[in-house]
Protein backbone atom coordinates (compact mmCIF):
# COMPACT_ATOMS: atom_id res chain seq x y z
CA UNK A 1 0.00 0.00 0.00
CA UNK A 2 3.14 2.38 0.33
CA UNK A 3 3.39 3.27 -2.93
CA UNK A 4 0.03 4.32 -3.42
CA UNK A 5 0.63 6.35 -0.35
CA UNK A 6 3.46 7.62 -2.02
CA UNK A 7 0.96 8.65 -5.52
CA UNK A 8 -0.94 10.50 -3.80
CA UNK A 9 0.80 12.05 -1.59
CA UNK A 10 2.82 13.31 -4.87
CA UNK A 11 -0.29 14.14 -6.67
CA UNK A 12 -1.45 16.59 -4.24
CA UNK A 13 -1.08 20.34 -4.48
CA UNK A 14 -1.67 21.23 -1.37
CA UNK A 15 1.17 19.27 0.30
CA UNK A 16 5.07 18.95 -0.23
CA UNK A 17 6.37 15.25 -0.11
CA UNK A 18 9.38 15.30 2.07
CA UNK A 19 9.95 11.61 1.74
CA UNK A 20 9.79 7.41 1.73
CA UNK A 21 11.38 5.19 4.07
CA UNK A 22 11.63 1.61 3.12
CA UNK A 23 13.87 -1.32 5.26
CA UNK A 24 14.61 -2.47 1.50
CA UNK A 25 16.84 0.46 -0.09
CA UNK A 26 16.46 -0.66 -3.81
CA UNK A 27 12.43 -0.11 -2.91
CA UNK A 28 12.83 3.11 -1.23
CA UNK A 29 14.85 4.51 -4.13
CA UNK A 30 12.72 3.17 -7.07
CA UNK A 31 9.38 4.80 -4.66
CA UNK A 32 11.07 8.06 -4.13
CA UNK A 33 13.09 8.44 -7.39
CA UNK A 34 9.49 8.16 -9.22
CA UNK A 35 8.56 11.04 -7.25
CA UNK A 36 11.34 13.23 -7.15
CA UNK A 37 11.88 13.29 -3.58
CA UNK A 38 14.73 11.43 -0.96
CA UNK A 39 14.56 8.24 0.51
CA UNK A 40 15.96 7.44 3.97
CA UNK A 41 16.68 4.03 5.88
CA UNK A 42 15.40 4.78 8.73
CA UNK A 43 12.25 6.59 10.97
CA UNK A 44 14.62 8.94 12.54
CA UNK A 45 16.23 10.46 9.05
CA UNK A 46 12.77 11.17 7.89
CA UNK A 47 12.10 13.01 10.62
CA UNK A 48 15.65 15.17 10.92
CA UNK A 49 14.10 15.98 7.23
CA UNK A 50 11.32 17.65 8.27
CA UNK A 51 8.03 15.95 8.43
CA UNK A 52 4.39 16.68 9.63
CA UNK A 53 2.15 14.20 8.74
CA UNK A 54 3.47 10.51 7.80
CA UNK A 55 1.96 7.35 6.06
CA UNK A 56 2.74 4.22 8.03
CA UNK A 57 1.99 1.19 5.30
CA UNK A 58 4.49 -1.43 6.63
CA UNK A 59 3.71 -5.50 7.83
CA UNK A 60 0.98 -4.83 10.82
CA UNK A 61 4.15 -6.65 13.06
CA UNK A 62 5.96 -3.19 12.37
CA UNK A 63 3.30 -0.97 13.09
CA UNK A 64 4.18 0.32 16.53
CA UNK A 65 8.28 0.61 16.04
CA UNK A 66 7.85 2.32 12.66
CA UNK A 67 5.13 4.66 13.92
CA UNK A 68 5.74 5.36 17.74
CA UNK A 69 9.09 7.94 17.14
CA UNK A 70 6.84 9.98 14.51
CA UNK A 71 3.94 10.05 17.59
CA UNK A 72 6.77 10.85 20.42
CA UNK A 73 7.67 14.00 17.84
CA UNK A 74 4.02 15.33 17.58
CA UNK A 75 3.88 13.96 13.83
CA UNK A 76 0.06 13.09 12.91
CA UNK A 77 0.26 9.00 11.39
CA UNK A 78 -2.09 7.48 9.09
CA UNK A 79 -1.34 4.25 10.12
CA UNK A 80 -3.10 1.54 7.44
CA UNK A 81 -5.39 -1.32 9.07
CA UNK A 82 -5.06 -3.02 11.45
CA UNK A 83 -3.45 -0.29 14.06
CA UNK A 84 -1.12 -3.06 15.34
CA UNK A 85 -0.90 -7.09 15.73
CA UNK A 86 -2.37 -6.57 19.48
CA UNK A 87 -4.44 -4.59 21.86
CA UNK A 88 -1.90 -4.15 23.92
CA UNK A 89 0.08 -3.11 21.00
CA UNK A 90 -2.80 -0.68 19.61
CA UNK A 91 -3.26 0.62 23.21
CA UNK A 92 0.32 1.73 23.64
CA UNK A 93 -0.30 3.77 20.17
CA UNK A 94 -2.88 5.33 21.21
CA UNK A 95 -1.55 6.39 24.79
CA UNK A 96 1.67 7.79 23.24
CA UNK A 97 -0.65 10.05 20.36
CA UNK A 98 -2.62 11.14 23.30
CA UNK A 99 0.45 11.78 25.57
CA UNK A 100 1.98 13.97 22.81
CA UNK A 101 -0.65 15.30 21.20
CA UNK A 102 -0.08 13.90 17.91
CA UNK A 103 -3.02 12.97 15.40
CA UNK A 104 -3.22 9.55 14.83
CA UNK A 105 -5.49 8.09 12.03
CA UNK A 106 -6.16 4.25 11.09
CA UNK A 107 -6.72 3.03 7.46
CA UNK A 108 -9.54 1.37 7.58
CA UNK A 109 -10.07 2.16 3.43
CA UNK A 110 -13.81 0.71 3.16
CA UNK A 111 -15.05 3.57 4.92
CA UNK A 112 -13.86 5.88 2.15
CA UNK A 113 -15.17 3.48 -0.46
CA UNK A 114 -17.70 5.25 -2.77
CA UNK A 115 -20.21 2.95 -2.13
CA UNK A 116 -19.78 3.19 1.64
CA UNK A 117 -19.76 7.14 1.54
CA UNK A 118 -23.24 7.25 -0.38
CA UNK A 119 -24.75 5.10 2.16
CA UNK A 120 -23.71 7.51 4.56
CA UNK A 121 -25.13 10.26 2.89
CA UNK A 122 -28.36 8.51 2.18
CA UNK A 123 -29.05 7.66 6.05
CA UNK A 124 -28.57 10.84 7.56
CA UNK A 125 -31.20 13.21 8.32
CA UNK A 126 -33.91 11.38 9.87
CA UNK A 127 -33.02 8.56 7.16
CA UNK A 128 -31.02 6.40 9.60
CA UNK A 129 -31.11 2.67 9.78
CA UNK A 130 -31.29 0.66 12.83
CA UNK A 131 -29.52 -2.56 11.86
CA UNK A 132 -30.99 -5.83 12.96
CA UNK A 133 -29.06 -8.59 11.49
CA UNK A 134 -25.21 -7.77 8.90
CA UNK A 135 -24.49 -10.33 6.93
CA UNK A 136 -21.11 -10.16 5.49
CA UNK A 137 -18.91 -11.82 3.24
CA UNK A 138 -15.28 -11.13 2.24
CA UNK A 139 -14.18 -13.41 0.15
CA UNK A 140 -10.80 -13.91 -2.50
CA UNK A 141 -7.87 -16.07 -3.56
CA UNK A 142 -4.60 -15.97 -1.52
CA UNK A 143 -2.71 -13.01 -2.46
CA UNK A 144 -0.11 -14.48 -0.17
CA UNK A 145 0.37 -11.09 1.29
CA UNK A 146 0.01 -10.17 4.61
CA UNK A 147 0.67 -13.86 5.85
CA UNK A 148 1.98 -12.49 9.05
CA UNK A 149 -1.33 -12.16 10.33
CA UNK A 150 -4.47 -14.26 9.80
CA UNK A 151 -7.08 -13.34 8.13
CA UNK A 152 -9.39 -11.67 10.63
CA UNK A 153 -6.51 -9.27 10.88
CA UNK A 154 -6.27 -9.13 7.30
CA UNK A 155 -9.64 -9.30 5.73
CA UNK A 156 -12.21 -9.15 8.47
CA UNK A 157 -10.84 -6.13 10.13
CA UNK A 158 -12.13 -3.92 7.33
CA UNK A 159 -15.72 -5.41 8.16
CA UNK A 160 -15.63 -5.34 11.88
CA UNK A 161 -15.00 -1.46 11.66
CA UNK A 162 -17.82 -1.09 9.60
CA UNK A 163 -20.02 -3.74 11.08
CA UNK A 164 -18.95 -1.48 15.04
CA UNK A 165 -19.15 2.07 13.35
CA UNK A 166 -22.80 1.16 12.61
CA UNK A 167 -23.31 -0.10 16.08
CA UNK A 168 -22.01 2.98 17.50
CA UNK A 169 -18.80 2.05 18.65
CA UNK A 170 -19.80 -0.68 20.89
CA UNK A 171 -18.59 -3.84 21.52
CA UNK A 172 -20.61 -6.84 20.75
CA UNK A 173 -21.75 -8.99 24.06
CA UNK A 174 -21.40 -12.16 22.95
CA UNK A 175 -18.69 -13.71 20.19
CA UNK A 176 -18.93 -16.98 18.43
CA UNK A 177 -16.49 -17.97 15.73
CA UNK A 178 -14.88 -20.79 13.76
CA UNK A 179 -12.13 -20.82 11.26
CA UNK A 180 -8.78 -23.14 9.93
CA UNK A 181 -6.02 -22.79 8.35
CA UNK A 182 -4.83 -24.63 5.01
CA UNK A 183 -1.77 -22.43 3.87
CA UNK A 184 -0.40 -20.89 6.78
CA UNK A 185 0.02 -21.01 10.57
CA UNK A 186 -2.84 -18.31 11.39
CA UNK A 187 -6.67 -18.97 10.32
CA UNK A 188 -7.22 -18.32 6.24
CA UNK A 189 -10.81 -18.99 6.45
CA UNK A 190 -13.38 -17.54 9.97
CA UNK A 191 -16.87 -17.16 10.42
CA UNK A 192 -17.90 -15.30 13.35
CA UNK A 193 -21.28 -13.78 14.78
CA UNK A 194 -21.43 -11.43 16.74
CA UNK A 195 -24.55 -10.03 18.77
CA UNK A 196 -25.71 -7.08 20.76
CA UNK A 197 -28.38 -7.37 23.23
CA UNK A 198 -29.57 -3.68 23.03
CA UNK A 199 -32.75 -2.01 24.93
CA UNK A 200 -33.90 -1.94 21.06
CA UNK A 201 -34.00 -5.38 21.03
CA UNK A 202 -31.07 -8.07 19.74
CA UNK A 203 -28.64 -6.95 16.77
CA UNK A 204 -26.66 -9.66 15.01
CA UNK A 205 -24.36 -9.86 12.34
CA UNK A 206 -22.90 -12.79 10.39
CA UNK A 207 -19.28 -12.45 9.35
CA UNK A 208 -17.33 -14.83 6.83
CA UNK A 209 -13.89 -14.04 5.49
CA UNK A 210 -11.39 -16.36 3.48
CA UNK A 211 -8.53 -15.84 1.28
CA UNK A 212 -8.86 -19.68 0.51
CA UNK A 213 -11.07 -18.47 -2.36
CA UNK A 214 -11.22 -18.67 -6.48
CA UNK A 215 -13.36 -15.41 -6.74
CA UNK A 216 -13.20 -11.79 -5.03
CA UNK A 217 -16.74 -11.12 -3.05
CA UNK A 218 -16.93 -8.16 -0.87
CA UNK A 219 -20.73 -7.41 0.25
CA UNK A 220 -22.68 -6.25 2.90
CA UNK A 221 -26.18 -6.55 3.56
CA UNK A 222 -27.94 -4.64 6.55
CA UNK A 223 -31.23 -4.85 7.77
CA UNK A 224 -32.89 -3.10 9.65
CA UNK A 225 -36.83 -2.22 11.19
CA UNK A 226 -37.48 0.21 8.41
CA UNK A 227 -34.94 -0.55 5.32
CA UNK A 228 -32.66 -3.30 4.07
CA UNK A 229 -29.05 -2.24 2.96
CA UNK A 230 -27.09 -4.10 0.15
CA UNK A 231 -23.63 -2.43 -0.91
CA UNK A 232 -21.47 -4.73 -3.14
CA UNK A 233 -18.03 -2.60 -2.87
CA UNK A 234 -16.09 -4.24 -5.40
CA UNK A 235 -19.02 -3.84 -8.13
CA UNK A 236 -19.38 0.18 -6.16
CA UNK A 237 -23.42 -0.59 -6.03
CA UNK A 238 -25.52 -0.31 -3.57
CA UNK A 239 -29.28 -0.74 -3.14
CA UNK A 240 -31.80 0.63 -0.10
CA UNK A 241 -34.99 -1.02 0.50
CA UNK A 242 -37.53 1.03 2.72
CA UNK A 243 -40.70 0.11 3.91
CA UNK A 244 -41.78 3.35 5.82
CA UNK A 245 -42.45 5.25 2.02
CA UNK A 246 -45.29 2.72 1.92
CA UNK A 247 -46.46 2.62 5.17
CA UNK A 248 -50.04 2.83 4.94
CA UNK A 249 -50.24 -0.06 1.89
CA UNK A 250 -48.10 -2.15 4.16
CA UNK A 251 -50.35 -2.31 6.97
CA UNK A 252 -53.15 -2.93 4.59
CA UNK A 253 -51.40 -5.72 3.78
CA UNK A 254 -51.15 -6.77 7.17
CA UNK A 255 -54.17 -6.39 8.59
CA UNK A 256 -55.19 -8.67 5.15
CA UNK A 257 -52.82 -11.31 5.96
CA UNK A 258 -54.12 -11.68 9.70
CA UNK A 259 -57.75 -12.36 7.98
CA UNK A 260 -56.15 -14.96 5.54
CA UNK A 261 -56.86 -12.31 2.51
CA UNK A 262 -55.32 -14.72 -0.68
CA UNK A 263 -52.27 -11.87 -1.69
CA UNK A 264 -50.30 -13.97 -3.88
CA UNK A 265 -50.69 -12.24 -6.95
CA UNK A 266 -49.08 -9.00 -4.93
CA UNK A 267 -46.10 -8.13 -6.44
CA UNK A 268 -43.74 -7.19 -3.37
CA UNK A 269 -41.93 -4.58 -5.12
CA UNK A 270 -44.64 -2.34 -5.27
CA UNK A 271 -45.00 -2.14 -1.68
CA UNK A 272 -41.63 -0.81 -1.04
CA UNK A 273 -39.63 2.29 -1.91
CA UNK A 274 -36.33 0.69 -3.88
CA UNK A 275 -32.90 3.18 -4.43
CA UNK A 276 -30.09 2.92 -6.07
CA UNK A 277 -27.37 5.13 -4.37
CA UNK A 278 -25.68 7.64 -6.23
CA UNK A 279 -21.88 6.69 -6.09
CA UNK A 280 -19.18 9.26 -7.20
CA UNK A 281 -16.18 8.03 -8.67
CA UNK A 282 -13.67 8.93 -6.22
CA UNK A 283 -11.04 6.94 -5.67
CA UNK A 284 -11.04 5.52 -1.88
CA UNK A 285 -7.47 6.01 -0.90
CA UNK A 286 -7.72 9.55 -2.09
CA UNK A 287 -10.77 10.29 0.26
CA UNK A 288 -8.50 8.87 3.06
CA UNK A 289 -5.98 11.01 2.50
CA UNK A 290 -7.99 14.10 2.31
CA UNK A 291 -9.79 13.30 5.55
CA UNK A 292 -6.39 12.65 7.61
CA UNK A 293 -4.65 15.58 5.96
CA UNK A 294 -8.25 17.82 6.72
CA UNK A 295 -8.04 16.63 10.20
CA UNK A 296 -3.84 17.42 10.46
CA UNK A 297 -5.10 20.91 9.08
CA UNK A 298 -7.51 21.38 11.36
CA UNK A 299 -6.20 20.19 14.51
CA UNK A 300 -9.22 17.94 14.58
CA UNK A 301 -10.43 14.20 15.59
CA UNK A 302 -10.15 11.97 12.38
CA UNK A 303 -12.37 10.14 10.94
CA UNK A 304 -11.59 6.96 12.19
CA UNK A 305 -9.35 7.79 15.39
CA UNK A 306 -7.59 5.29 17.98
CA UNK A 307 -9.84 4.07 19.59
CA UNK A 308 -11.97 3.10 17.16
CA UNK A 309 -9.20 1.22 16.04
CA UNK A 310 -8.19 0.06 19.30
CA UNK A 311 -11.91 -1.53 19.53
CA UNK A 312 -11.91 -3.27 16.00
CA UNK A 313 -8.51 -4.80 17.28
CA UNK A 314 -9.83 -6.07 20.67
CA UNK A 315 -12.91 -7.24 18.49
CA UNK A 316 -10.60 -9.22 16.21
CA UNK A 317 -8.59 -10.55 19.07
CA UNK A 318 -12.16 -12.05 20.38
CA UNK A 319 -12.78 -13.34 17.67
CA UNK A 320 -9.79 -15.09 17.04
CA UNK A 321 -9.75 -16.53 20.84
CA UNK A 322 -13.30 -17.75 20.15
CA UNK A 323 -11.73 -19.49 17.34
CA UNK A 324 -9.44 -21.69 19.52
CA UNK A 325 -12.15 -22.39 22.05
CA UNK A 326 -14.58 -23.66 19.31
CA UNK A 327 -11.15 -25.86 17.93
Amino acid sequence: MGRHHARVYAKDPTCEMVGVVDSNPDRAKEIADLHGVPWFRTEEALLDAGVEAVSIAVPTTAHRKSAEPFLKAGVACLVEKPLAQSAEEARALKEVADRHNAILMVGHIERFNPVMRAMQAATRDGNEVSPRFIEVHRVSPMTFRSVDIGVVMDMMIHDLDVVLWLMGGREPDEIHAAGVGVLTKHEDLCNARLQWNLPRGRCVANITASRLALKTERVTRITGENAYIKIDYGAKKGTIIRRIANEIQMREVADQLRRGTDLSDLKWGELVNIEQLEIDDTEPIVAEINAFLAAVRGGTRPAIDAEAGLVNVRVAERIVRAIRDFM
